[in-house]
């Protein structure tokens, strides 16, 4: 992984919305579903367990009354219309768990309350699955037993199936409600961004929710602005400097027809100054088009940096690189020459006449360029001043010692201009890093 580069996801607006969301709604839901079950399932239910105790306490007690002779005809008539199979109980029923029925529960409390005596619930297993209770009359212990199937209820399943609804609801609920609040803003800042790297942004659309549209209406009437003062700044510079040199240009021919007998060292003095005036001019148009974006080409990082280093060399600054495999590169070319060649040139000028090292790390996402030397350093708060127009140091990169205070700041926005990433840090051990970022 290249340094300086952090895959690391900050928690974003959309999961934070969407948890948001999806957490309230799911507490909805649960005390939705307490209330309705205490207060209209369990009296439901109660109400049936208990005419279910009352038609079985019935059973056994007409059971009793009848003729002997009548009895048989009773049982099947009371088998066939509700499904409740009686008899008199010889032996005792093998004892089977059943599942967790309250139901079951609540038919006990409901024949306790019409016989007085608790009576459990007992459980059989043939082919299905049969729950029995007996009940003391006349004299007799009457077993009246029911298949499962006949309650009809299968409360985990019930259960289960409530829950998968309301947090399958839920959640798509709440993807829904966050992703129109959040695809407006991730529009949003997605133009701000390449605001920020000096390109214009297609207008955002002016629809939605009122307190949306009126903000991209807002966001379209500050680009527009923004546009249009690049555009004014970018002219005014363009003509002030184009007004500047006509009379520097008179200045210069005047220089040469002084007469002969002048003070040579006055001459060369203004001479200088003309030259240091017509740099300052290119300075300024420089930076009034650093907003504007380069067309790309394939470019060899290593060839590049394998001719900075030749003509530092050529100057007479040790440089220490090694020439490598090709490192390719979609990029503005006359864009990264020049940050590159401003880079390299901060590092020979405050370098202290030490030796300067270049170093290209070329990986597939990104590609990392570091200029590094073993000046004095910077201060740590201030090397991100640096990169303001017209900021100097007042130690080693002085007035005396330095330029116009325009090359770090022409250098950043030509990389924000292209998407790349520029920064200094100090090296251990003294000096400066300066750290070039080119991603796709």
């Amino acid at each position: 992984m290249p340094a300086g580069i952090s895959w690391i996801k900050r928690r974003s607006l959309f999961r934070s919305t969407a948890a948001t969301v999806a957490t309230a709604l799911i507490v909805f839901q649960l005390i939705s579903l307490g209330a309705a079950s205490y207060y209209v399932m369990l009296p439901i239910a109660k109400r049936s367990a208990d005419d279910l105790a009352s038609l079985m306490v019935l059973s056994a007690q007409t059971w009793v009354e009848l003729p002997p002779q009548t009895r048989e005809d009773f049982e099947i008539e009371l088998a066939q219309r509700h499904n409740l199979w009686l008899f008199r109980a010889t032996t005792p029923l093998p004892e089977v768990s059943h599942d967790f029925l309250p139901y079951l529960a609540l038919l006990e409390n409901a024949l306790e309350a019409r016989t007085g005596e608790a009576i459990e619930v007992k459980t059989t297993q043939w082919e299905q699955q049969w729950f029995w209770v007996e009940i003391p009359s006349g004299g007799y212990l009457l077993r009246i037993g029911f298949p499962k199937e006949h309650l009809g209820i299968r409360p985990p399943l019930a259960v289960l199936l409530i829950l998968a609804a309301t947090v399958a609801l839920t959640l798509i609920t709440a993807v829904i409600l966050a992703r129109r609040i959040t695809r407006p803003l991730a529009r949003l800042s997605e133009a701000a961004t390449r605001i920020g790297q000096g390109n214009t942004p297609e207008s955002l659309p002016e629809t939605g929710p009122e307190e949306l549209a009126s903000l991209a209406r807002t966001f379209n009437r500050m680009a527009f602005q923004v546009k249009e003062l690049l555009a004014n700044r970018t002219t005014l510079l363009a003509g002030v400097s184009h007004d500047l040199r006509t009379p520097l240009a008179r200045m210069r021919l005047a220089l040469e027809m002084l007469p002969e007998d002048s003070d040579p060292k006055n001459i060369d003095r203004l001479r200088r100054d003309m030259e240091e005036m017509n740099r300052l001019i290119g300075e300024f148009l420089a930076l009034s088009r650093g907003l504007e974006k380069e067309a790309e080409q394939e470019i060899d990082l290593s060839q590049l940096l394998q001719e900075l280093a030749d003509h530092a060399r050529n100057e007479g600054t040790e440089v220490e690189w090694q020439a490598q495999a090709a490192c390719l590169r979609p990029a503005g070319p006359m864009a990264l020459r020049r940050i590159l060649g401003n880079l390299v040139g901060n590092a020979v000028r405050y370098g202290a006449g030490k030796p300067i090292t270049l170093i290209c790390e070329c990986h597939p996402q990104a590609s990392v360029i570091q200029v590094l030397d073993r000046g004095p350093g910077i201060p740590p708060e201030q090397l991100e001043s640096v990169f303001r127009p017209f900021y100097r140091l007042e130690s080693s990169r002085s007035v005396t010692t330095g330029g116009s205070g325009l090359g770090l700041a022409i250098a950043r926005q030509l990389a924000e201009a292209n998407g790349w990433k520029i920064e200094l840090l100090a090296r251990e051990g003294g000096g400066t890093e300066a750290r070039l970022t080119l991603t796709r």
